[in-house]
């Protein structure tokens, strides 16, 4: 508020002013900005189930780093794991002992990771498939689904949430870019359908099959608000791909380690060609995998034509908090614990909602949910969802941070394995009083 010396400034807005000079928006993710305020929140520091900002506000986190944080921030094994990689001299660019452990240790939880290679971030990782599927069945064509995301990279980034569906010829969606800068030319390996539609995926697969690389998808479409597979679908897109000769792909960056060690393909028992791994995996270090079967992994360099490579992949700092990540969740108690407590939040919120008279369904996997605003029935694809009430969304969201709950605008968020009890509670309580300003 104004003074006799002029108008107080918080700390958060000195550090937006200084960042808008020099970073696009102020910031070095567009995905930052809160929608609720129209700048990013900067955080001095996070502690298990809580972060604290700039200006010394807490927030009961309940976004978890967008999926990164499932142990919560800064979780003493993978503390421990970083330093012992700092010891070692930050070392880059060269091969440890420790990535083939790491390798070893996914290929013994996960049903298709015979063979690893890793990288840093999902968007790398869901390219470097397309790029081994293309490679391993000298074909081009990439089916892709509405409403799931891949990362903004030019060979996936097409048809994340469109505003509008244009007509579908087919079953086959017009392509639409997801940025500016994407070559038109890449879009025409592109083929784009509605999910959780067998027929339409029957359909585009025997029109275009001798041409289709591969077809990738979230097994669970966390990324257009935690939407289900039909029963028999996972099924069905295995079968179709391996009669017409194309890989199946799993993204599995949201879903891997939600709901136990193997994925969703694990719990679903459909086990694709080639899955790509992260978030989570790393413990809050930036690692990502693409795993699959030895016959196709065999086609990167150096044992084939596909080339993957970069003086910063599997760095030890992340591998080693990988393989701690891995410790923490092989206790026998860890998911137990973990999917009890999500499935008894979820019903509290639930409840708080219906007490409320908000009209939010609620759709959760394991620890991950998602708040869809005006959204009723059973979603199966993104057209479902398309029209959720995101201005009531993002006001819920503004109130939930000033009841101390963090919450990003987006399709999904979580809770994090070291989130109390009485974390939940309070959580609940506050945004119980968020959801009555709302109305």
């Amino acid at each position: 508020m104004p003074t006799p010396d002029g108008p107080v400034t918080t700390a958060s807005e000195r550090i937006l002013e200084a960042a808008r000079r020099h970073l696009p928006g102020g910031v070095s993710a567009a995905a930052r900005v809160h929608a609720s305020l129209g700048r990013p929140i900067f955080i001095e520091s996070g502690e298990g189930a809580w972060l604290t900002d700039v200006d010394g506000a807490r927030y009961l986190d309940l976004e978890t780093s967008f999926g990164a944080a499932l142990l919560g921030h800064g979780h003493p094994a993978v503390v421990a794991a970083v330093e012992r990689a700092l010891a070692m001299g930050l070392l880059c660019g060269h091969e440890t002992r420790f990535q083939s452990v790491l390798a070893e240790r996914l290929a013994a939880l996960v049903p298709s990771a015979e063979m690893v290679r890793f990288t840093g971030s999902g968007t790398e990782t869901t390219w470097h498939a397309t790029r081994i599927a293309r490679a391993h069945t000298g074909r081009e064509r990439i089916v892709k689904f509405e409403g799931h995301f891949h990362g903004f990279n030019d060979a996936l980034g097409y048809n994340f949430w469109p505003p509008q569906r244009e007509p579908a010829m087919d079953g086959l969606l017009d392509v639409r870019p997801e940025s500016a800068g994407t070559p038109s030319a890449d879009q025409a390996s592109i083929l784009v359908l509605p999910w959780n539609d067998p027929d339409a995926l029957d359909r585009v697969m025997a029109r275009f099959g001798p041409e289709i690389a591969a077809v990738i998808m979230e097994p669970v479409n966390i990324d257009s608000g935690t939407i289900m597979p039909k029963p028999g679908y996972l099924e069905a897109a295995r079968q179709l791909t391996t009669r017409h000769g194309a890989l199946l792909i799993f993204d599995e960056i949201l879903t891997g380690f939600r709901t136990g060690p193997g994925g969703a393909q694990a719990e679903f028992e459909v086990t694709p060609d080639l899955t790509t791994l992260g978030k989570a995996l790393g413990g809050g270090m930036p690692l990502s995998a693409v795993a699959g079967r030895r016959a196709v992994m065999q086609v990167v360099a150096p044992l084939g034509p596909a080339v993957h490579s970069g003086t910063f992949m599997a760095h030890p700092t992340a591998i080693l908090a990988g393989l701690a990540f891995l410790d923490v969740i092989a206790d026998p108690g860890f998911y137990p614990r973990l999917l009890d407590r999500a499935s008894r939040f979820v019903d509290g919120l639930r409840d708080l909602f219906t007490r409320s008279g908000l009209p939010v369904l609620v759709q959760a996997y394991g620890p991950r949910f998602s708040l869809l605003f005006g959204v009723s029935g059973t979603p199966r694809e993104f057209r479902d969802v398309a029209r959720a009430d995101h201005e009531r969304e993002r006001r819920f969201y503004g109130e939930a941070l000033a009841e101390g709950v963090y919450l990003h605008h987006g399709w999904h968020h979580g809770i994090s394995a070291v989130h109390s009890d009485a974390d939940l509670d309070e959580a609940l309580a506050r945004l119980a009083r968020a959801a009555a300003r709302v109305g």
